[in-house]
C-alpha cells in the first residue's frame, strides 16, 4: 500500500524529485554510480560539524563535543546534563507554545568528510579487526582522539541489534539508499525528512517553542541514518519493527531563529538498554514509557513514498 509524505521543505521537495530521478519502484533495478550529484551535495551537507566536533573530541572511546561551541542558557535543573542530550520529550510537549531546550548542530560544508563513491568505500576495510591498518591509511596517532573516534564508530557499526531492529552502517550513499530500499520494500520509490536551519544561526543549544501544530506523518516504517564521526562520510541506519510516531514540528527561538524540524517518538523501549541516555534524561526506565527525540540536522529518515 502506497503511503504519502508531506516534505518538510522546499529542498526536500526538491530532493524528493531527485530522489525519484534515480530510484525505481522497481527492486530488479539498481542504483548506478551516475546517481545525481545534486543528491550527494545535500547529503554532505547534512553531514554537518558535529561529526567533525567527535573527531576533535573523544576520551576514552566516547565522542564529547568541542569546547568552542556557542549555547544559550539552559534550565538550571538540566545544566548538568550534557548538552547533546537536549533532544528528548515525550508527546505531551507536542503542544503550541510549549518552550523546551534543544541541541541542533550546524552546518559547515567545507569542513565536513564527504561521500565516496561505492568503488573506492568498498575498497576500504571497514572493521575493527583492521584498525591498525586503518589509522595507517588515515595517518591518525594510534592514541590520538580522531583515531579513538575511528575505533568508537566501527565498534558502534559492530554491535549486534536489539531486538526487532536491522541495522547497517553505510559508507556510500549508493548503500545507504540499497539499504533504505530493502528495508521499505524493494517496489517502492523514497521519500526522505531531515531538520533543517531556516536562519543561519552557530547556536547549538537554546530554547526553542513549537510555534505550530506539529504534524504527524503516517508511515507504516522508516529507516533513519544518522552520521557517524570518521574521516570519511558513514551513515549508522537502522529500522525498528516496533511502533514510531514521526512528526514535523516548527520551532522559533527568542533571537528569531527557526528551525524545520523532524521528530520521532519510540513508542515501545522495552528492548532498550537500561543506561540509555533518554532515560536519564525523562527520568523514564525501558517498557515504562515512550520516547521521542528530535532528528538531528545531520541524520536522514527514509520513508515509502
Amino acid at each position: 500500500m502506497a503511503l504519502r509524505l508531506q516534505v518538510t521543505s522546499c529542498s526536500l521537495i526538491l530532493l524528493g524529485l531527485l530522489i525519484a530521478m534515480v530510484v525505481q519502484q522497481s527492486s530488479a533495478r539498481k542504483l548506478t554510480d551516475g546517481y545525481d550529484k545534486d543528491i550527494e551535495q545535500f547529503v554532505n551537507l547534512k553531514i554537518n560539524d558535529q561529526t567533525n566536533t567527535h573527531i576533535k573530541e573523544v576520551d576514552d572511546g566516547h565522542p564529547k563535543m568541542s569546547k568552542n561551541h556557542k549555547y544559550a542558557h539552559a534550565p538550571s535543573h538540566m545544566e548538568h546534563l550534557d548538552p547533546l542530550l537536549y533532544v528528548f520529550f515525550t508527546l505531551s510537549d507536542l503542544k503550541v507554545g510549549k518552550k523546551m531546550p534543544i541541541y541542533f548542530p550546524y552546518s559547515r560544508p567545507s569542513e565536513t568528510p564527504k561521500l565516496l563513491p561505492k568503488e573506492e568505500a568498498d575498497s576500504i576495510p571497514f572493521s575493527s579487526s583492521q584498525l591498525e591498518y586503518l589509522l595507517t591509511l588515515f595517518s591518525f596517532p594510534k592514541d590520538s582522539p580522531q583515531a579513538k573516534a575511528v575505533e568508537y564508530t566501527l565498534k558502534q557499526c559492530e554491535l549486534e541489534s536489539i531486538k526487532g531492529e536491522t541495522k547497517f552502517c553505510a559508507t556510500s550513499l549508493k548503500s545507504m539508499l540499497d539499504f533504505a530500499t530493502k528495508m521499505l520494500g524493494g517496489d517502492t520509490q523514497l521519500k526522505v525528512l531531515t531538520t533543517t536551519r531556516l536562519s543561519n544561526s552557530t547556536i547549538l543549544l537554546q530554547n526553542y517553542t513549537i510555534l505550530e501544530e506539529p504534524r504527524e506523518t503516517v508511515s507504516a516504517k522508516m529507516v533513519a541514518c544518522h552520521s557517524m564521526p570518521y574521516p570519511y562520510a558513514i551513515f549508522y541506519c537502522h529500522c525498528q519493527e516496533s511502533n514510531n510516531r514521526l512528526f514535523e514540528i516548527l520551532l522559533g527561538a527568542d533571537n528569531g531563529d527557526r528551525v524545520k524540524a523532524s521528530a520521532i517518538c519510540h513508542m515501545d523501549t522495552s528492548q532498550w538498554d537500561k543506561d540509555h541516555a533518554s532515560f536519564k534524561v525523562l527520568k523514564t526506565k525501558p517498557g515504562a514509557s515512550h520516547v521521542c527525540h528530535f532528528v538531528s540536522t545531520d541524520s536522514l529518515v527514509w520513508l515509502a513514498a
